[in-house]
Parts: C-alpha cells; structure tokens; sequence
C-alpha cells in the first residue's frame, strides 16, 4: 500500500472514525483503524463492537489524493491522528515497506509504525437495508439535542439509557426518560416509512454520530435490523447495537389537560431559576420551590448551611388559579435549555402531578419535569 494525499482531506477522516477506537484496549487490533485502498478509493475503518464508524475518501482533485499501490493494514488509531494532526506539511505520503511497518513521511518528517495484521480484524460488512428512513441532519441533530440529556445514565435499567425512535408511517416519535423526566419530540418524515419500528439506540452512541454529522441540508439514512441500526450519509456510514427489551409506554406519563398554564419569556424563567439554584446543593437535589400569586411567579430555594433567596417574575396566566410546587432546578434547566423558542409554557395538573414544558412556536417538542415532595 502506497499513496500521498493531501492532510486535510485524512484529518477530517480519522477525526470522524477515531471515535469508534476502543479505549479499553480488551482486544488490541480494537484500538487500530483500518485502512483499505482499492479502486481509486481509501476506506477507513474503526470499531469497538458498540459502534462502528467507516468514511470513504475520493477526491475529485488528482493532485489531493495520488494513488501507487493498493492494499491494506491496521494502523493504530492514537498514533496515527495524532502525527496527522501535528504534521505542518500540506501533503502526507503513507507506505507499508516490509510485511506490517509503515513509514508516514513528509518533505521533512518521517515516522515509523508498527502495523497489524488485517486478518486479526473482526469482519465488518455495513450492509444496508432495501427499506430506509431518509431525515434531515438538521433534524436529527435537533432530536438528539432535544431528548438525550433526558435518558438515563443507570446501567441497572439498561432500556432507559437509550432514546426510543418510534416509527410509524410517517410520524417519528422519540422518547427519552430517565423516570423523573421526560423528553419527547415528535416530527413528521417527508416519506412515508415501508415498516413500522420501536427500536431503542444507546443515547451515547447516537450522541457520537450526531455530533459528526455537516451540513444540516444532508440527508441521513436509517437503515434498521434485528439487533442494530446503520446511519448513513454521504460517504460516512455509522453503525450503533440497539438495546434489547421494551421501552415503557410513556404516553400514559403525559396529563390530557392542566389546570394552570403560566406562560413565561424563556430566558427569563431560565435565568432566574439558575441564580435560585445557587443557594442549594447536590445532595438537596437542587430543589426551587416555584408559587404563583395572581401574575406573579416567585422562585425560591433554601439551605439550612448556605441561607435562602428568593425571586420574583411577571407572568401571564390563563386563569385564576395559583399553585406552589417543588422540582429539580438541574431537570427544569435542562429541559428549558431543549427549546428554541422565544416563550414557554408551563403546564401545572397538580402539586405531585408532572409539570409539563410546552411552547406553541414549537409543537413537535414535549418536556416532562415529575415534582418534587418537600414535606
């Protein structure tokens, strides 16, 4: 294998799949990423059994990408991003001389590898599925923005570190809890799916792959399976396991109606409930006592060791009712934090009922906050 190509165009590669390096180092050939030349064409390849991340590098510009011998090895993934990042050469020539030893050179660098052996990497084929789902990046960095941090970080209840993506004809649901909150952000695809799917994806994972996601106008593509799911976009293709078992029925979480609606500007309820926040501690769970008095909102929160503060908002409301309850100021920033929107609105059945986050420039997004008791 022997080919020079332009650092740009490899760093940008090994920035995507170096993602997929296993860290923990188990199985050895996991921490390499492979690299393949053929037909005009290097693929490069990283897994670490959770997730698979593979990019195709061609290029249109002959001088970018000069292509002498084809073949392939297994480069260990550290390393090689790390001399390809440092390198201040424009062009980057890489060559197996001898039977696993590679030799990366520039006008005035040169380092030695040790290379590994092909044959000991496990066989990865990527396949795709005949029915797809096509969404836009745009949108589905927004559903990972707007429900991942609501899933659980429990290995005990393994099916709630995911998020559940539920198709059905052309509707997408996606859910996430952690069971003190919820997050559920529903949007209507642009094709109608073949199949209907319930399948739940480690929120990890497709956290990595959203984040390598470019332009918001590319179109990824879904490809799911038994006991996997591939995503696909131009030339990067990403492959997460799903989560085995059934997601909760979450609809039943989510109260029909309310008897208070307090309608607020974000940013506001937002800034207020952090400088509340401040006087309480971990181990109090962040709690803020929120009360209503006519269209006034006061926030407060106490601590026996650090004192106590207290705030008020002008609100609007959509009756004469008051409430006061209790919650996670951490669980209702991250919530607020999802919406986009100018305003909000906070929807109250009840002083141990769910509190619901709603905002009517954005109907597709639901956040769900479960009370705190603090008597």
């Amino acid at each position: 294998m022997k080919f020079k190509i332009k650092k740009e165009l490899l760093l940008e590669a090994l920035n995507k799949v170096s993602k997929a390096i296993s860290t923990k180092n188990l199985i050895p050939v996991l921490a390499g990423i492979k690299f393949e030349l053929k037909k005009k064409k290097l693929t490069l390849t990283a897994t670490d059994n959770d997730i698979t991340i593979q990019t195709i590098i061609e290029s249109d510009k002959e001088e970018d990408f000069v292509i002498e011998a084809e073949g392939s090895i297994i480069i260990q993934g550290k390393y090689i991003l790390d001399i390809v990042r440092k390198l201040p050469a424009e062009y980057i020539n890489i060559e197996v001389i001898e039977d696993l030893k590679i030799l990366i050179s520039t006008e005035n660098s040169e380092f030695n590898l040790n290379g590994i052996s092909e044959s000991e990497y496990p066989n990865i084929g990527l396949e795709e599925s005949k029915k797809k789902i096509e969404i836009k990046a745009g949108v589905f960095k927004s559903i990972v923005n707007q429900t991942a941090f609501a899933s659980s970080n429990e290995e005990s209840k393994p099916v709630l570190t995911g998020i559940n993506f539920n198709i059905v004809g052309d509707i997408l649901e996606c859910n996430s809890t952690d069971s003190y909150r919820l997050a559920r952000k529903v949007i209507k695809l642009d094709k109608e799916s073949e199949e209907n799917y319930n399948i739940v994806i480690p929120s990890r994972n497709i956290v990595e792959f959203s984040r390598i996601l470019g332009d918001d106008e590319d179109v990824v593509e879904i490809h799911v399976f038994s006991n996997k799911v591939l995503f696909k976009v131009n030339n990067l293709k990403f492959e997460s396991r799903l989560i085995n078992g059934t997601y909760p029925n979450t609809s039943n979480l989510l109260p029909d109606d309310s008897f208070l609606v307090v309608s607020t500007r974000l940013n506001d309820f937002y800034d207020v409930i952090d400088r509340v926040s401040i006087l309480t501690s971990d181990k109090e769970k962040n709690i803020v006592t929120l009360e209503t008095q006519g269209d006034t909102l006061i926030l407060k929160s106490s601590s026996a060791e650090i004192g106590r503060v207290e705030e008020k908002m002008t609100i609007s409301k959509n009756n004469k009712e008051d409430i006061k309850i209790s919650f996670s100021a951490k669980y209702m920033m991250e919530a607020l934090k999802s919406f986009s929107t100018e305003n909000v609105d906070i929807h109250f059945v009840g002083e141990i009922k769910p509190i619901l986050i709603k905002s009517s420039e954005d109907e597709t997004l639901t956040q769900l906050v479960l009370p705190i008791r603090t008597y």
